[in-house]
């Protein structure tokens, strides 16, 4: 992964220029906290029959 990621940051350079490389690679970051704990956590009592028609009524709405 780090070779590629290597690479891919040499073609954004060769192809963009270092500062518009660089301009377009700070517009992402790695996320914080665990996903899949919060989901858990947050959907705990709901199920997928719940969750459906509960969408369905706000498109409705």
């Amino acid at each position: 992964m780090a070779q590629l990621t290597q690479r891919a940051k040499a073609v954004l350079i060769n192809e963009l220029g270092a500062v518009d490389a660089l301009r377009f690679l700070n517009q992402f970051e790695a996320g914080k906290g665990d996903y899949t704990n919060d989901r858990t956590e947050l959907f705990k009592t709901d199920t997928v029959k719940g969750l459906v028609s509960e969408m369905k009524s706000q498109r409705k709405g």
